[in-house]
């Protein structure tokens, strides 16, 4: 992953200002984005009907590759903030799970989007690999793929002289371990295939259900949904890829505009990096009708409104059929 964490330190008041409005505009979104994911999570435990759906699995895992990429880069994002040093054997690790879980995401929307190509047109006759009690062979597989590139990083890493991976403090961003320039050539190239080949399958499976809702009389209105989510998928993958093409905004506007190279370098993961995942989890929960309902009640608020509700409509139903009814229905309670 381009690591937009990569903001050059500076002890001056305007940089120190400038620090604590990215991590006040940061923390909050993070902690509101947690608490969705461990009541998405919540309602998902609670209701074990959701694990019978390959689509409900997948957005599970979804939420947790993207709660695994938020946690590794905002620790990135608050290490580089502060211009905290340490040796790379405990850097490592944060890099490879925020590279892994950055690649991931494409992977995962792919296989959504080809879900509901799945469910569309082979209803009656789904392939066993596409079925709940298989669908975990799949996710396996996308780990799989998405941890070929940092571990790449790792074999052909070449560090810079006089460093030790034990004991000399560094900071923490891929620049330390892709220092030779054959290396991030090849993690470009490899970069530019994989969400290429990503992009072609969202797109083909966006075609065609494009072609069958024209040509579907009926359950129109299953097929429309599956198309938005598509299209949602191939948006999600477009901003994804925008993170790429930071060092050409960097040449556009750095030395036009009166932004510094750490204030872009913010925008853009803001932009590209939180924001997509920020909202992702909130637009396939909250559009998911059957979701919405179980997390109302599962939050503290909608649950005692939801709760109160039926009391009172209860009651009323009984006293319109007598007292036996009424006490009947107090003593049920």
């Amino acid at each position: 992953m381009q690591n937009l964490t990569e903001l050059p330190g500076n002890t001056t008041s305007s940089n120190n200002l400038s620090v604590i409005v990215k991590v006040c505009v940061v923390i909050p979104l993070f902690i509101a984005f947690l608490f969705f994911i461990l009541l998405t999570l919540y309602t998902f435990a609670s209701h074990r009907q959701f694990f019978d759906s390959s689509r409900y699995i997948l957005f599970t895992y979804m939420l947790v590759n993207d709660t695994l990429q938020l946690l590794s880069s905002v620790s990135l994002f608050l290490l580089a903030m502060g211009g905290v040093q340490f040796a790379i054997v405990y850097c490592a690790p944060l890099l490879f799970v925020s590279t892994a879980t950055f690649l991931n995401t494409p992977l995962i929307l792919s296989t959504m989007s080809l879900e509901r190509y799945v469910a569309i047109f082979y209803p009656l006759h789904r392939p066993a690999i596409w079925r709940p009690e298989w669908i975990w062979i799949i996710i396996l597989s996308l780990w799989f793929i998405s941890c070929i590139l940092p571990t790449v990083d790792f074999v052909l890493m070449r560090l810079k002289p006089g460093v030790d991976v034990h004991s000399t403090p560094v900071l923490c961003k891929t620049a330390v371990l892709n220092a030779s320039p054959i290396q991030a050539l090849f993690k470009v190239s490899l970069n530019g295939i994989f969400f290429a080949v990503v992009a072609v399958v969202i797109l083909f499976t966006y075609i065609r259900i494009l072609l069958e809702t024209r040509q579907m009389r009926q359950d129109r209105v299953s097929v429309s949904k599956a198309l938005h989510t598509v299209l949602l998928h191939g948006l999600q993958l477009l901003l994804s890829m925008m993170a790429f093409s930071q060092p050409v905004a960097e040449l556009l506007f750095v030395q036009r505009v009166s932004l510094s190279q750490a204030d872009m370098s913010f925008i853009y993961y803001f932009c590209f990096i939180l924001l997509p995942r920020f909202l992702s989890p909130l637009i396939y929960g909250l559009r998911d009708e059957s979701l919405r309902s179980y997390m109302k009640k599962a939050m503290p608020c909608f649950g005692a409104r939801i709760e109160s509700h039926k009391e009172v409509k209860m009651t009323k139903d009984c006293k319109n059929k007598g007292f036996v009814c009424y006490c009947f229905c107090k003593s049920d309670r």
